[in-house]
This record gives structure tokens, sequence and C-alpha cells, in this order.
């Protein structure tokens, strides 16, 4: 098996804007897996809040570049499980080389991902389209560039209920909203019940991941679903959300890869928790692996590549929230550049 590590920047169409960070690029690493004539493709998106670089992700690939070559690729799972003991540190690396191992043993085995671990894709739910922090003008002509059935709002500034309340003067779409952490305890109350009647489905990660604490109050009080994102990152985070969250947002880079998320996604459900699964602004990559997973969720952010002025790849495509699946095997991805 043959490793091939390529990085890019891919320029946004819209400056992009949550509580913590503001870009105009991302920049993202794809790896490729190559065995005969099949190539598998995966990707982790750099990431300043979690500490993951393009460079710190190269140096720890390129570290086990001959364990990664002569590794027999009998199942992703038990790639998997070999690789994960040497970048357990450095979970983003670990994403991509579990998605591009996926990938080509999907392409392998002449199947979709989602055929070999026998999903129905007949139901499967809409994606939202992100609208990033921003002057109020600016956010209404984001929503009319895009016209979408449903809208996950980036939230945190001091006027949020307003922002929410001039939002809905211009579509009748469902809306989520996500604060990344930049709310207190009562503020989240507060919020959710005003939330509530502007027609909010749910609310992502109010509060600090570090506040446990609040969130149980939160969740005694709050009058809107809460959806974990920054407070479940990990496997064991699971069960440390139940009875503080009423779902969580797995993301495969934070994870380790489609293989642990798989796990996560069981977990919670067996918790009775709802499942989410979001995106990085990964290109079609990143993006086609986590449709993947569709037909096991309650919701999905997957719009990433949509949010692109350009994409790198190309696999499933998305219109009005609904996904397609691509004619190709495994992930579907096909890289361009």
């Amino acid at each position: 098996m043959k490793l091939t590590i390529r990085n890019f920047d891919l320029p946004l169409k819209h400056t992009f804007t949550i509580s913590y960070d503001s870009r105009d690029v991302q920049e993202t690493l794809i790896v490729e897996l190559q065995q005969g004539q099949y190539k598998g493709y995966g990707e982790a998106t750099s990431n300043p809040y979690y500490g993951f670089t393009i460079g710190n992700m190269t140096q720890a690939l390129e570290k086990l570049r001959e364990r990664i070559e002569t590794t027999e690729l009998t199942s992703p799972e038990a790639y998997w499980a070999q690789m994960q003991p040497m970048l357990v540190e450095n979970p983003f690396a670990l994403c991509a080389l579990d998605m591009a191992a996926n990938d080509l043993f999907g392409k392998m085995q002449g199947q979709p991902l989602y055929k070999l671990w026998g999903l129905d894709a007949s139901r499967m739910p809409l994606t939202d389209y992100t609208i990033g922090i921003d002057t109020v003008d600016h956010m209404v002509r984001k929503l009319q560039e895009r016209p979408w059935p449903l809208y996950k709002i980036k939230l945190g500034t001091h006027e949020d209920v307003a922002i929410v309340k001039e939002l809905r003067k211009h579509t009748d779409a469902v809306f989520r909203v996500d604060a990344n952490g930049a709310w207190g305890v009562e503020e989240t109350i507060a919020n959710s019940q005003q939330l509530k009647e502007l027609g909010v489905e749910f609310i992502e990660q109010p509060m600090p991941a570090t506040d446990l604490e609040g969130m149980l109050e939160v969740y005694k009080r709050s009058a809107l679903p809460l959806v974990a994102d920054e407070s479940c990152i990990t496997e064991g985070d699971v069960a440390r959300c139940q009875g503080r969250f009423h779902g969580v947002n797995i993301k495969l880079v934070k994870c380790g890869g489609l293989t642990p998320a798989r796990r996560m996604i069981a977990e919670a459900k067996k918790l009775g928790m709802q499942v989410m699964v979001g995106c990085m602004t990964e290109s079609s990559i990143g993006i086609s692996a986590i449709a993947q997973l569709l037909p096991l969720l309650d919701y999905v952010d997957m719009d990433g590549a949509l949010l692109l002025r350009e994409d790198i790849a190309s696999g499933v495509t998305i219109d009005y929230g609904k996904v397609s699946f691509s004619t190709e095997n495994g992930t579907g991805a096909t890289l361009l550049a």
C-alpha cells in the first residue's frame, strides 16, 4: 500500500465566523492510500482551537509511513486498531488515515460503505446550511443567496435573539442555533424560551465544554433540546453528555475517524440520545465520508463543501438539503486536483 499526503488551501465563499474563530481560507490535509488500481481518500482540516495543524498532522503520519504502508488492510476496524495507539495524540491525522482506509476498502470490495455496513438509505436526514456570525444584513443576504429548508445559525454575540428575530422575517425554514460555548446558565435558559417561539429546533453547545455542572441545570430548565459539540469529542464523552444534553454532534476529525464515530453513534442510541454528525468545512472528500453515516442519524450538518469557493474533489451532491450518493464505491469521493 502506498501513502501520499497532500495539503490544500480551500478559499471560502464568505468569511466564516463563529464565537471564537474567523477565517477566509480553510487549510486541509488529504491522505491517499493506494492498493493496486484502487485509491482511497481521507481528509482532516487544520483547527487552531484544538491545536492541530497541517504540519503536525503531516509529521505524525510521516513518522508512521513504513507502518502505514506495510500493515495489511484486512478491515478498516482492524487497521484503525493498529494505528490508533501510535496516533492517539493526533486524532485529526488518525481521522484522515481511517477515512482513506475505509474508502479504499469499500472500493476494493466494490461497494459503497453504507451498503457494506448494511444500512438502508431510504431514510436520511436533510443537511442544514450554516450562516456564520456577521452583520445582520450580511446574514440575511446569505439566507437569500441560498434558499434552504433548514439553517444552522451561528451565535455568540450580545444580540443573539435579535439576530434570530430578524432572520426569521426572511424565511420560514427551520432554524438550529449554535453558540459554540458562548453563553452562561441563565442566558441559555432565557434564550431557549425566546428561541423556541422563533421556530428554533434545538440549541447546539450553548455553554463552555468545561461547565458540566452548569449544563445539569440548563438541561432541567431549557425550553429547547440541547446538542453537545465541544463537550463530545471522544468515545468516552458520550456517556458524560447523558443528562446534560439531549443529543451529541459527532465530528469525525475530533474522534479519530469513521470507525470510532460508528461506535459513538451506537453508544448514544443505547443511552437514548439523539445523534448528529457535523463537519469542519471539509471538501467533498470529508463530506462524502460523513454521508455514509446518514441512515444512522437524526440530524446532520454536512454543508462544508457548499461553503467553499471551489471544491478539490467530487463525491456526494446536495440539493436543497437532500444528499445524493456518488456512483463511486467506498465513500464515493475522488480527488480532482
